[in-house]
């Protein structure tokens, strides 16, 4: 069955899961961008797992439902770090903002298979901008604040995005004027603030509801959209390490969104809080979708700031929301900061990106009454989840998630439904079936992506031939009250330390480390040696009024019973760790620590 996916002037073909390119004549361009297959769309539809619904089918629907309730919240701090005031809206007044920017989009020329590179904060802006696209059939591809020109030409290059959309100011710096020469001419450059930079055509969210949008909605009522045309194209290091494109339909997004709601166990207009940018899976299928489902509130944060964070939970009454595991960690060694603050309304919170404790998460288990759910995700489509209804053990929780999609287990998740899973030997490639024995996953299923954008080697690399795609990341097989129903995460393939050809997880030793009483923060890496080709390092964050030597840490890890070899033999101590954008410890950045 043919796979395709049409850019522009570019056919993809392959089998499904797996593409490759081909030029085409512009003749024989093409209306709907797709990278499924018939077959895959078949197949998924058949079984349920994929419908009917774009983002702008939930948004309408919400609108029609809950008018007068509180949809949309900026961060309370917004004057701090970019333009315009804070400010709330109801889905009906958010259903009026979306209609004139939609028409202010189309008059600036942007139409269905347009593809627009996005580069704003976690600011209402960003939000609408997504239900604004969407009703043109607009491809949306938001990247970091963080990307710079050297990134933004990259994806220039790629992508041949139609339009630019970016902020005149974030940090107290001119932002957007940075990256103009980073996209081609042809690229309409459009600017949300004060100051738009000459180059760039203003945009902003306008409550008019006087406007002729006639052109645009005879335009809208012209397309023909579906749930299976692209919406996004995240970026992604994969397990390749360049930062590849991720187109994304919005069945993907529903499916991912499913194992979001269902391990969070979601309900009807709740409040949530999204610390994380809204341009990976964190916060797209967590939050953007989830809030449209439930007709909840959303509110946003951005850039992450401890003080602002508790304070919205608390003025908000956030139900659930997310956080990184060392935020959490930190919070609970902190117990001065929580009891300052009021949290009786967080039920659950998420968590992910590294690993969990059983400290963190049975301390707020039993101490708040908030449930911690470990979450494991991507931009491709990974999706595990262990929350209390399938893992409700904190130690187990802490560690382990369901083995998805594996014969002869059931899980309350509606992802396990249309999830496949398997570890594969890191040396043979023959499937594991036993406990204990490290192998990389491999993934098939509802949320997962086609392929990265224009990559084929990359997707030669990264899917087998029967279409289940390589995450990169090893996991082995546990056991829960004797079955071995589990999956306990050890590490990335290339995080894997290899000390005199014995391999050594470092997310292990971390996992160990938070409970530290003198440590904040903590990463293990492997730093290059002669003789034994690695050795394991650490890098640490001391508490305030601490000072930590290496004898600390081992003696710690020799009361905790961790085998010798796997004990840190060289340490830093720096004031903070290096994170990125979704609060990740940067194990490559850690490494050069040591260099130095």
């Amino acid at each position: 069955m043919i796979s395709q996916f049409v850019i522009h002037t570019l056919k993809i073909y392959g089998q499904p899961y797996g593409l490759a390119m081909v030029p085409m004549g512009a003749d024989e361009r093409e209306t709907v961008l797709r990278t499924s297959s018939e077959q895959r769309i078949r197949e998924m539809t058949e079984q349920g797992w994929w419908g009917t619904d774009r983002l702008d089918d939930l948004f309408t629907r919400a609108v029609q439902a809950s008018p007068h309730r509180t949809a949309l919240i900026d961060p309370l701090d917004r004057t701090q770090f970019t333009d315009g005031e804070p400010k709330r809206w109801t889905f009906s007044e958010l259903s009026l903002l979306a209609d004139n920017l939609t028409a202010d989009l189309y008059n600036e020329g942007l139409r269905q298979n347009d593809i627009v590179v996005v580069q704003l904060p976690n600011i209402a802006e960003l939000a609408i901008l997504y239900l604004a696209l969407d009703k043109l059939g607009v491809i949306i591809s938001p990247v970091p604040m963080q990307y710079g020109p050297f990134e933004l030409s990259k994806a220039n290059e790629l992508l041949s995005p139609a339009a630019y959309i970016s902020v005149s100011h974030f940090k107290g710096k001119a932002f957007a004027e940075g990256h103009l020469g980073s996209f081609d001419s042809a690229c309409t450059r459009l600017c949300f603030g004060e100051g738009v930079p000459d180059g760039m055509d203003a945009l902003a969210l306008d409550n008019n509801g006087n406007r002729d949008n006639g052109p645009s909605r005879q335009y809208q009522r012209s397309l023909t959209l579906c749930a299976n045309d692209i919406f996004t194209i995240c970026w992604t290091s994969g397990t390749t390490g360049l930062p590849k494109g991720v187109p994304r339909s919005h069945n993907m997004w529903m499916a991912s969104a499913m194992g979001a709601h269902d391990v969070a166990q979601m309900r009807d207009h709740e409040v949530l809080l999204n610390p994380f940018p809204l341009v990976n899976m964190a916060a797209i299928g967590g939050f953007l979708y989830c809030w449209l489902m439930r007709e909840c509130t959303l509110v946003l944060h951005h850039p992450f700031d401890m003080q602002v964070y508790l304070q919205q939970i608390q003025q908000e009454q956030v139900a659930y929301t997310i956080a990184p595991p060392a935020v959490l960690t930190m919070l609970l060694n902190r117990r001065d900061i929580l009891d300052s603050v009021d949290v009786s309304s967080l039920r659950a919170i998420g968590s992910g990106s590294a690993p969990l404790s059983e400290f963190m998460v049975a301390g707020f288990g039993n101490d708040f009454g908030i449930e911690i759910l470990n979450i494991f995700g991507s931009n491709e489509g990974i999706c595990l989840a262990s929350g209390p209804q399938d893992v409700p053990v904190f130690a187990d929780r802490a560690h382990y998630f369901p083995r998805f999609g594996v014969e002869g287990f059931e899980w309350s998740n509606r992802a396990a439904a249309f999830t496949r899973t398997r570890l594969v030997s890191l040396d043979s490639r023959e499937e594991i079936q036993s406990a204990g024995e490290p192998g990389e996953l491999e993934v098939w299923g509802a949320t997962l992506f086609d392929g990265y954008y224009q990559s084929t080697l990359a997707n030669e690399e990264v899917f087998t031939a029967d279409g289940y795609f390589r995450t990169g990341d090893v996991f082995q097989i546990a056991s829960s009250g004797g079955q071995p129903d589990l999956y306990q995460f050890v590490g990335r393939c290339k995080d894997i330390i290899v000390r005199g050809g014995v391999n050594i997880s470092p997310a292990e030793i971390d996992n160990e480390l938070t409970a530290h009483p003198k440590l904040a923060e903590v990463c293990v890496v492997g730093v290059d040696d002669p003789v034994l080709g690695e050795r394991v390092g650490v890098a640490v964050v001391p508490k305030p009024e601490q000072s930590v030597d290496l004898k600390d840490i081992t003696s710690f890890l020799e009361e905790r019973g961790m085998a010798v070899f796997k004990f840190p033999e060289r340490l830093v101590c720096v004031e903070a760790l290096p994170y990125n954008a979704t609060g990740k410890v940067q194990r490559r950045d850690v490494r050069q620590l040591f260099d130095t």
